[in-house]
């Protein structure tokens, strides 16, 4: 039988128990709220930005080459409860595959490795850039909210090889991840290529100068005897409370024999004609199809989309990306996947849809086989 003193005891120890184990969750969730202050970034300065047309000196911010459909008063609220409220086909019933393929340096060829959403690995001409990563387990400046990957990275960042370039295409937090950012400054070398206004982020984390390449539409810079140009994309930038304050950007990759296009965010426009016309054609295009709605056109292509804008490219092979790892739109996970292979045989385009961490040899593609099936 249980002492008075026993019990006492028993509940000294059940508080202590409750005590440690409330603080310790106070004390992650203080230190993850005071991370998101830095996460957000630091405010652009408006000098670096005056000397690119895209940036207006009355309201401050960039704009698009046409004016974005503003949506509709209550659309986003509406979206963000569906997210949270609507049909769980958002997200995969089984395990995603992951594949863990090795790297091999040639001087020549085109090799591409896609790690999951927009980060991907170029291997082209006996270089490597790397375009968007994100490795981190959500895509946002909290740690503890926000949305989570429904798959692991198929391998870990610092295994990465040497690179000699990270591209970013705009700062949202699916694109411009900060640990993933400072684990590459840690462990690599490469230079950080980033529209204009995207350096200031970059600055107050700690990347060097020395480090920092920062470009408007157009502009470009060679590197281990590649040439890389920031060119137009239809889309916003932001993070924290502000929005349009820094340039989002399309990219080309020019070696010597191959030629790839990264789309970065965008929604369709007559751009994408001009852009292959002035730098295609391409050997291989890395095309933006997932989190699209009827609610926001212009800032997320859909399926259909991406396939046209690969076309007016004068795109070789086609590999669709910003899918599958994160849910950001009301879509079903796999209906970009489906979407884009329907349009691409519809139009007989030739297309790769690999696993998260397969490399793909641009010059004989795998056929594509309906991975994605296997887990709805």
């Amino acid at each position: 039988m249980m002492t008075k003193k026993s019990k006492v005891t028993k509940k000294l120890k059940t508080a202590l128990v409750g005590a440690v184990a409330g603080s310790a969750v106070f004390g992650a969730a203080f230190w993850a709220l005071c991370e998101i202050p830095e996460a957000m970034g630091a405010k652009p300065k408006r000098d670096a930005m005056r000397r690119s047309p895209r940036f207006h000196e009355d309201d401050g911010k960039f704009h698009n080459t046409r004016p974005r459909r503003v949506m509709e008063k209550g659309t986003m609220r509406k979206a963000l409860w569906a997210m949270f409220f609507g049909p769980n086909n958002r997200k995969p019933a089984g395990v995603i595959p992951l594949v863990n393929d090795g790297f091999f340096m040639s001087e020549e060829g085109l090799y591409i490795t896609w790690y999951g959403h927009a980060s991907t690995l170029v291997e082209i001409d006996g270089a490597r850039v790397l375009f968007d990563p994100i490795w981190s387990e959500r895509c946002s400046p909290s740690r503890l909210v926000g949305p989570r990957r429904v798959h692991e990275p198929p391998r870990p960042l610092e295994d990465l090889p040497l690179l000699d370039a990270i591209v970013i295409s705009h700062d949202h937090y699916d694109h411009l991840d900060l640990p993933s950012i400072r684990t590459l400054a840690s462990t690599q070398k490469a230079p950080f290529l980033v529209p204009l206004g995207v350096a200031e982020h970059l600055r107050s984390w700690g990347i060097p100068e020395s480090r920092i390449v920062e470009l408007d539409w157009d502009e470009h810079v060679d590197i281990a005897g590649l040439r890389l140009t920031a060119t137009a994309a239809q889309h916003f930038s932001g993070r924290g409370f502000s929005r349009d304050g820094t340039l989002w950007a399309s990219w080309v990759l020019a070696g010597a024999k191959n030629r790839v296009f990264y789309t970065g965010d965008s929604g369709y426009f007559p751009g994408y004609a001009q852009l292959g016309a002035q730098y295609g054609p391409f050997d291989a295009t890395l095309v933006q199809i997932g989190a699209y709605d009827v609610k926001w056109p212009d800032i997320h292509m859909t399926p259909e989309e991406g396939v046209a804008a690969h076309l007016d490219l004068g795109g070789k092979l086609m590999i669709p990306v910003h899918w599958c790892t994160f849910s950001l739109s009301l879509h079903a996970w796999t209906e970009p996947a489906d979407r884009v292979w329907r349009e691409a045989k519809a139009h007989g385009v030739k297309i790769a849809v690999p696993r998260p961490g397969e490399r793909v040899d641009v010059a004989q593609p795998p056929q594509v086989a309906n991975w994605w099936h296997e887990l709805t």
